[in-house]
């Protein structure tokens, strides 16, 4: 049975990235074969339809919007920032269709644009919606200034919509949930008529440019935004973590001198070494980062480790050898923010929770 995608043979496929510095995409049986990671996995779904599978329209303004709204919300290996202020963990860029035409009438320029909204996956749910654009743009004699129109059952109906705060770097959002959301329902489209005006000194006259179109910005909670988050140990204020060691007479004394090398180790991966470097904008690479070593006899605080492990470590040291120590394992993780374009051409930022080991322990 053929894959649904082509580079889906090669999520079981993983090369580190001291390996894929400087080498083009190795033939398929020749990479080292690993279980899928988890990031990947979730990617696949996303991941190309076809060879042949373009970057479509997602460039320009759009584009650019996405990166620097992407490189606020996360650091340059994906790690989300603390200040990130999206409130979501998810943003989906979605592009106008036109009717085409002329839209320009002497110092008028008009364009009726249509979003459509079908086909969200069931699990992202729309928290905000706004539409993005450029209020004012630089001509050579001039300024063509623009403002939105929303309209309403039919084209004798229009409402002027006001950005709802000050431009930043020149942009505007315009708040349209209150028409993409009826009772508990989504509608299908939204439909609005971008309108500019060439204003400038009397008798200049500049070449017509066409402003960009303006974008749709849904901020979405996806419900299913990678893994499940792992059983944590709660916070305790009792004695817990690590301390059982300490009651057991003369064990602290006779373990003490043993280092453990239980530990962090990096495992970066190149998405241009997978091919889906024109799809996936940011980060350039993927470091889950796993965890790896022989636990110690005596496990410290600072493992985190649960009591279990440490009797079963006294177990393995002192009544039966043939049960096994604690495992290294990862302890905390942290999501990773991806920012990708669509088959669609539309432009995606999500959050994938649990993505990066930051700490490991013994269990």
């Amino acid at each position: 049975m053929a894959m649904p995608y082509p580079f889906a043979s090669l999520l079981l496929l993983v090369v580190p990235l001291s390996q894929a510095a400087n080498q083009s995409p190795l033939p398929l049986g020749s990479l080292p074969a690993v279980p899928t990671l988890p990031l990947l996995q979730a990617l696949q779904t996303r991941a190309p339809g076809s060879p042949g599978w373009q970057v479509g329209p997602a460039s320009g303004q759009p584009l650019r919007y996405m990166l620097a709204l992407y490189r606020r919300a996360a650091d340059h290996e994906g790690r989300p920032r603390r200040s990130r202020s999206l409130g979501t963990n998810t943003v989906r860029l979605v592009q106008a269709s036109s009717p085409g035409g002329q839209p320009w009438a002497g110092r008028w320029y008009f364009q009726a644009l249509t979003y459509q909204l079908e086909g969200q996956p069931e699990a992202e749910h729309l928290l905000r919606a706004t539409v993005v654009y450029l209020p004012s743009l630089s001509l050579a004699h001039g300024r063509l200034l623009c403002a939105l129109e929303l309209v309403v059952a039919s084209e004798a109906h229009r409402v002027l919509l006001s950005p709802a705060a000050r431009p930043r770097h020149g942009w505007a959002e315009v708040d349209v949930t209150p028409y993409l959301v009826l009772g508990n329902s989504s509608v299908g489209s939204l439909a609005l008529r971008h309108v500019c005006v060439r204003a400038g000194r009397a008798g200049r006259h500049d070449a017509p440019v066409a402003p960009g179109h303006p974008f749709l910005l849904l901020y979405l909670n996806d419900t299913q935004a990678g893994l499940a988050p792992p059983a944590a140990e709660p916070h305790r204020h009792r004695r817990d973590t690590g301390t059982l060691a300490h009651d057991l007479p003369n064990y602290l004394r006779e373990q003490g001198g043993e280092k453990s090398d239980c530990s962090l180790r990096p495992f970066p991966v190149s998405f241009a070494q997978l091919g889906w470097d024109h799809w996936i904008i940011a980060p350039h690479r993927y470091n889950p980062r796993y965890c790896k070593g022989t636990c110690p006899h005596l496990l410290r605080y600072d493992y985190h480790a649960p009591n279990h492990a440490v009797v079963q470590s006294f177990v393995h040291q002192l009544v039966d050898a043939n049960v096994p120590r604690p495992s290294c394992v990862p302890y905390r993780y942290s999501p990773i923010s991806v920012l990708m374009i669509e088959r669609d051409g539309g432009i995606l930022y999500k959050e994938y929770e649990n993505m990066i080991a930051e700490s490991c322990t013994c269990r």
